[in-house]
């Protein structure tokens, strides 16, 4: 199994962008870092690696390599999580690439359920948007997306579609709080932060602007969402955000509410649970993704 230990680092050594910073991580020495590389290049026959002055880069050769490398990896994370089922343990690791709108609320809250119940399992949450979390499935940098996108399916393999509506977050003292249901033009008339471009809420609500006689110039954006909602609590500003995200009815803790937008005024997006097109998962991340379903499917219902 040397050869996993070698992978292994070849992978941080890609994340890192360093062979020094590899090395930090892994806590080895920079020259110890390169003998393996090398010895690998060397019985590869080929460099995968271009230096530059800030560190590595993988080359035409590196980028086929370290596909394979991935898959070796999370083929051997799914047979160690196999063969720990067959004594009755349950270990293993589960990747998992999400929108921030899942961050708060719901999936701290799956993890934490699961891990109750397996304790020996370890997590890495990253939060990503649907490009992104696609390209990382495929790359076998994760093994589940959980991620909100206004547009098509993606291009992975989807276990579950729930739709999921934008609603706008202001705080508890706000003159629209004591509404139920907001109109657009009623939120456009506040000041408006919103999510940088890229976010799929952003691209849902301006998508809903478009043909409108009013528009939505936002005061503020940023590529957080706990800053937006932050800056919410403090003024008389509205953002938006999926309502898997939102505060429920009046957040003690943050000082938010969250209100509907009219069905008439706003289209609903998908938030998509998926996998890469033919993978088998380990079996950590297998059942995880089923607890996952089996929740959303509960929402689904609600």
């Amino acid at each position: 199994m040397k050869h996993l230990t070698t992978f292994r680092l070849i992978d941080v050594i890609v994340r890192s962008g360093s062979i020094r910073a590899a090395a930090e991580i892994v806590s080895q020495t920079p020259s110890a870092v390169q003998r393996r590389l090398q010895a690998y290049e060397d019985d590869l026959g080929e460099q995968i690696f271009e230096r530059t002055a800030t560190g590595v880069r993988l080359n035409a050769a590196g980028e086929m390599a370290i596909l394979h490398i991935r898959e070796v990896l999370a083929e051997t994370e799914r047979l160690k999580s196999r063969l720990a089922d067959l004594s009755g343990i349950r270990r293993g690791h589960v990747a998992i690439a999400c929108s921030q709108a899942l961050t708060p609320h719901f999936l701290p809250r799956e993890i934490a359920a699961y891990l109750h119940d397996y304790p020996d399992v370890t997590f890495n949450v990253e939060v990503m948007e649907h490009t992104a979390a696609a390209a990382a499935i495929n790359t076998f940098s994760t093994d589940i997306a959980l991620v909100f996108d206004e547009r098509s399916m993606p291009d992975y393999d989807v276990r579950l579609a729930l739709p999921q509506r934008l609603v706008a977050m202001m705080a508890a003292d706000h003159p629209l709080a004591s509404e139920p249901v907001l109109r657009l033009r009623q939120c456009v008339a506040y000041p408006l932060i919103l999510p940088n471009r890229g976010f799929g809420g952003r691209a849902l609500l301006e998508r809903a602007l478009q043909g409108k006689s009013f528009q939505a110039v936002p005061m503020l954006q940023s590529n957080s969402f706990e800053y937006l909602k932050a800056h919410v609590s403090m003024t008389d500003a509205i953002s938006f955000q999926i309502s898997i995200g939102a505060p429920g009815g009046h957040d003690g803790a943050t000082g938010l509410v969250s209100r509907s937008i009219d069905m008439r005024d706003m289209d609903a997006g998908m938030l998509f649970l998926g996998q890469r097109h033919g993978r088998i998962l380990p079996v950590a991340a297998s059942r995880f993704a089923e607890q996952i379903a089996r929740s959303l499917s509960v929402l689904a219902d609600t």
